[in-house]
């Protein structure tokens, strides 16, 4: 089962929320001021305008109440993110390398693949970082499954080796 239980979200205190939703907007706003880069009043306004809206609109989706915002997920998820990246770097190569192939070499292949996690923000995750890989696309996820277009066959397999799908189970899981 992953941290997403409905439980865990019914023993947050109003202080955790609190919390939860402070330093939500403290990450908003330090993202937005390094991106951003311009620093005229009315950006400035219009930015924390922004960040306050989306913790307000996190507030009300109730999306404080579960510990999925809070920061013990931090290190697991960097370590996911630096994993993705090598990931994404490795697949650009072999996108690369069958599309500058004179004999082009792509092998177009659709495949399904049962997820570890359930919960929709495993799916999510999943379906994402698949569609971020160069060369696959995440079509569809129903019921627990996704379906994946692969440019070429060795895609695919990287795909249904399941690596992906083990880490995205153990990211927000146990």
């Amino acid at each position: 089962m992953t941290g997403f239980s409905s439980s865990e979200g019914a023993t947050s205190t109003k202080r955790e929320i609190a919390w939860r939703a402070t330093a939500l907007a403290v990450v908003l706003a330090a993202t937005w001021l390094l991106w951003s880069g311009l620093y005229k009043p009315l950006l400035l306004a219009l930015g924390a305008f922004s960040c306050a809206l989306v913790v307000y609109l996190c507030a009300r989706m109730r999306l404080f109440d579960y510990s999925v915002l809070s920061f013990r997920y931090v290190w697991r998820l960097l370590g996911y993110c630096v994993w993705l990246g090598k990931e994404i770097a490795k697949s650009s190569l072999q996108v690369s390398r069958a599309v500058l192939s004179p004999e082009l070499t792509i092998s177009p292949t659709v495949v399904e693949l049962d997820a570890d996690g359930r919960h929709p923000v495993d799916l999510a995750t999943l379906g994402n970082s698949i569609t971020l890989t160069p060369g696959t696309l995440t079509i569809r996820i129903r019921d627990g499954r996704l379906i994946v277009h692969a440019l070429t066959r060795e895609g695919a397999e990287d795909v249904m080796d399941g690596e992906m799908n083990r880490r995205v189970a153990r990211l927000w899981g146990g």
